[in-house]
């Protein structure tokens, strides 16, 4: 194998468990294997992947992918999804709120701040790290057709898992003035736009990190995941499945990368 199209055709269903063949057009991407499970017990079809990297489910023409934590491995899904070419890819992550979001917001971004340095390896870093407008607009629509709110702004992306102690780095965190900090976004954004994949992302805040008493527990996130995830997946599911009913193309008349 000495070209990437041979390569991710070949790592894709290594990674998954998964056919090529048997990816819908519409992907849902998460970090956690319970959306996994809840998105295949919803529509009653089986969990793939079981012991591979990633694990996945499918109903009609949306699948589901949990790849891991971090944007080595976001970036490593994008990369990888470049061998179905979808139609849309929207990710749903978790996040901490740096401003006055509560536990259970929503946060759709507008764009992500390339913290991370994985995403330096596949386009310079004054190229901003930006989701599809299309995409995003149909979440939107999704979230007030469910009776929700949600915020907007900039995520920052990073690749430190524990910084909650650091002051100087929650200084610079209020400094630029993020709406939230996570450890995909930026990536998934950038890699989906240099594969030419359109990209979205809808967070949920977890945890608020920049005071002591915010920190995530375990206890904290089971809290999460009993109050806030099923709705979380519901909306991503409606979005992709709205996309998919009009058949229209996520990326724009003019998009050219």
């Amino acid at each position: 194998m000495n070209t990437k199209e041979q390569i991710v055709e070949n790592w894709l269903p290594r990674y998954t468990g998964t056919p090529v063949g048997e990816f819908g057009n519409y992907i849902l991407l998460t970090n956690f294997g319970n959306y996994v499970t809840m998105f295949a017990e919803k529509f009653d079809v089986p969990v793939r992947g079981q012991g591979r990297a990633m694990q996945t489910a499918t109903h009609k023409d949306i699948t589901i992918i949990n790849f891991g934590m971090g944007s080595p491995m976001a970036a490593t899904v994008m990369d990888l999804l470049s061998a179905i070419d979808p139609k849309a890819v929207l990710f749903l992550g978790k996040c901490g709120g740096l401003k006055k979001t509560q536990i259970g917001d929503l946060i759709l971004p507008i764009a992500a701040i390339r913290g991370e340095g994985t995403s330096d390896d596949y386009m310079p870093p004054e190229i901003p790290a930006l989701p599809s407008f299309r995409l995003q607009s149909t979440v939107s629509a999704s979230i007030k057709k469910a009776k929700m709110d949600y915020w907007t702004g900039t995520v920052y992306t990073t690749n430190r898992r524990i910084w909650e102690h650091d002051d100087d780095f929650k200084e610079y965190l209020r400094a630029i003035r993020a709406m939230a900090i996570d450890m995909e976004t930026a990536t998934i954004f950038i890699v989906g736009f240099a594969n030419s994949i359109p990209h979205g992302a809808l967070l949920l805040v977890s945890d608020n990190p920049l005071v002591p008493e915010g920190v995530k527990t375990e206890e904290s996130d089971q809290k999460v995941t009993i109050n806030f995830v099923k709705k979380h997946l519901e909306i991503g599911i409606e979005s992709l499945t709205e996309l998919a009913r009009s058949g229209e193309s996520v990326k724009h008349m003019r998009f050219e990368n």
